[in-house]
C-alpha cells in the first residue's frame, strides 16, 4: 500500500446461526451479519451505518431485518431543528433543581434501556492476524490494549468548553480545575467573608444583569460559552420560545449545591482519528464525554463524531443517579454538542441515537427525539418517522420507501471490484480469484460486498487468510 493513505480492514463473519435476543430474550431470535475491524476511517463508517450497520467496540454488526426477532432499523435526528418535548424540558430541569438545590430525585428513571451490547449481537473470535502481515503504515497494532492506546488524551480546552453546563455563572472568582474550565468555590463554613469576593450587592441589581444574561445568552446560543461579562445592553423582545441551548445555560445561583463539568477525551476505537480543514475543530473520531459532579465521574458516554453526523454508541452511569434520567440528558447534550460542532461544519448536522426498535416498547423512546428518520432496510433512503409508524404498528418488519420502484442506489454490480487484503498485498477480488484457482469462498465475499455496497466493498479491505 503506497504513501500514507488510510485503510478500513474487516475480518467478515456470516449470520446463519440464531443468538439471544437482548430485548424479547428469545434464546435464538437475534440474527446479525459481523465483521471484525481492526481499523476503519470514519467515512466508510459513517457509508455503512447508513446502510444499517453498528459497531460495539471493534465488532461491526447488521441485524437481518427480515429475520431477527426485534428488528432494529437505525434512527437519526435532525439536531438542528430538534426542540425539546415536554418530557426533555422535564428532564433539563430536574437536572437544573439537583445542580442548584441538591434534590436528588426519588425512584427509577422514566425506562431508559441501554443499548445492547456486541455480546448480544453475537460476535465471534477474529482470525489473528498479525500487524507484520497487514503491512500498512496506518494501521494500529490490532493487539494493542486500552491502557496503551497513545490517542487517550485530553482534547484542547476550547473542546471541553464547547457545552456549557448548568452549573456556570458568571463569576468573579474563577478558580483553575484540572481540565482547564473554571468553577467557583464558596468560602468555607466559618471562615468569615472571603476576601476575594467583591462586596454583597442588592438582590435587585443582580436579578437586573442575570436578566440582561440572559438576554446575551439566547443571543449567542451556540454553545461556546456559558460565562458572559454583563455589559450594558437593551434586552431583546424574547417571544420565543425557549430552544434547548436555553435549558441547557439557564442560570443557576451563585451557591448551587452541585458542580456538574464535561470532560472529552481520544478513546480507544477502530476508527482513525481525521481532521479536516472544513471540519469541526476536534477533528473526528471517537470520544469518550465525562460527565464530572463535584470532582467525580457520574457518567461516560462514548460518541463517534462522523462527516455528517454525532454517532451515540453507548453511557454508562453510577446506579446512585438513576432517577436522573442520565441516558434522555446525555442524548440532549449531545444533540447540542452536535448543533455546536454543525457551526463549524455545515454538513454535521446529525445525531444517530443507534437502532429504534418498534417492537420493544422500551425502547421507544428515541422515537421521541424530533423531527427523527428511520432508515429503509430495502433501499437505504431515511423517512420520516411519522410516515413509519403506522407500517410498524402492523408490522414488525416493514419497508419504509412508499416506492416499489426504488432499489439499493449503492447495490452491488461487480464483486470482482471489491478489495481483500492477502498476503500483504491489496487486490481485487477478481484478481484474488486468479490466484487462489481452487478458492471456495466467492460466496461469502458476495454476501458480504452485497451488505457494505459497491462503493465500500471498493474501498475496504476485506481481510482474506
Amino acid at each position: 500500500m503506497a504513501g500514507n493513505k488510510s485503510y478500513t480492514i474487516v475480518e467478515y463473519f456470516g449470520g446463519d446461526d440464531g443468538y439471544r435476543c437482548g430485548y424479547c430474550k428469545n434464546e435464538k431470535g437475534n440474527f446479525s451479519h459481523g465483521m471484525w475491524s481492526h481499523t476503519m476511517t470514519v467515512q466508510d463508517y459513517q457509508d455503512l451505518i447508513d446502510r444499517g450497520w453498528r459497531r460495539s467496540g471493534k465488532y461491526v454488526y447488521k441485524p437481518i431485518m427480515n429475520k431477527t426477532c426485534c428488528p432494529q432499523y437505525t434512527i437519526r435526528c435532525h439536531a438542528v431543528k430538534f426542540q425539546p418535548s415536554k418530557s426533555h424540558k422535564k428532564i433539563l430541569k430536574k437536572m437544573s433543581k439537583f445542580i442548584s438545590k441538591g434534590e436528588l430525585p426519588t425512584g427509577q428513571d422514566d425506562g431508559e434501556p441501554m443499548d445492547s451490547v456486541c455480546e448480544e449481537a453475537g460476535p465471534r473470535e477474529p482470525s489473528k492476524v498479525s500487524h507484520a502481515e497487514v503491512k500498512c503504515p496506518v494501521v494500529t497494532d490490532i493487539q494493542k490494549e486500552v491502557a496503551e492506546c497513545p490517542a487517550i488524551t485530553e482534547v484542547q480546552k476550547e473542546v471541553a468548553d464547547a457545552l456549557p453546563t448548568g452549573s456556570e455563572m458568571p463569576r468573579k472568582d474563577p478558580v483553575s480545575v484540572p481540565d482547564g474550565r473554571t468553577t467557583a468555590t464558596p468560602p468555607k463554613p466559618g471562615m468569615g467573608a472571603d476576601p476575594s469576593r467583591p462586596p454583597c450587592r442588592k438582590a435587585k441589581d443582580l436579578r437586573k444583569e442575570r436578566r440582561i444574561q440572559k438576554e446575551q445568552m439566547r443571543q449567542h446560543a451556540d454553545g461556546v460559552s456559558s460565562i458572559v461579562s454583563p455589559t450594558p445592553s437593551t434586552p431583546t423582545q424574547t417571544n420565543q420560545p425557549k430552544n434547548l441551548e436555553d435549558f441547557i445555560n439557564e442560570s443557576l445561583p451563585d451557591n448551587s449545591s452541585h458542580c456538574l463539568e464535561f470532560r472529552r477525551f481520544l478513546c480507544d476505537s477502530p476508527l482513525e482519528a481525521e481532521y479536516s480543514p472544513d471540519g469541526p475543530e476536534v477533528g473526528y473520531g471517537s470520544f469518550h464525554q465525562q460527565y464530572w459532579l463535584d470532582g467525580r465521574i457520574v457518567a461516560v458516554g462514548v460518541i463517534d463524531i462522523l462527516p455528517t453526523c454525532v454517532s451515540s454508541v453507548y453511557l454508562y452511569y453510577h446506579p446512585e443517579f438513576a432517577s436522573m434520567s442520565l441516558g434522555s440528558y446525555s442524548a440532549l447534550r449531545e444533540i447540542a454538542f452536535t448543533r455546536h460542532l454543525q457551526k463549524q461544519s455545515p454538513k454535521l448536522s446529525y445525531y444517530y441515537l443507534g437502532f429504534y426498535i418498534h417492537s420493544c416498547p422500551k425502547m421507544r423512546y428515541k422515537g421521541q427525539y424530533r423531527p427523527s428518520d428511520l432508515l429503509c432496510p430495502e433501499t437505504y433512503v431515511w423517512v420520516p418517522i411519522e410516515r413509519c409508524l403506522p407500517q410498524l404498528e402492523n408490522s414488525r418488519y416493514a419497508r419504509f420507501n412508499q416506492d416499489p420502484d426504488a432499489g439499493d442506489a449503492r447495490a452491488l454490480k461487480d464483486v470482482g471490484r471489491a478489495l481483500v487484503l492477502y498476503r500483504r498485498a491489496v487486490m481485487p477480488y477478481a484478481a484474488y480469484s486468479r490466484k487462489r484457482k481452487s478458492s471456495s469462498d466467492e460466496t461469502e465475499v458476495q454476501q458480504y460486498a452485497g451488505l457494505v455496497g459497491q462503493d465500500c466493498a471498493e474501498r475496504i479491505l476485506l481481510y482474506r487468510a
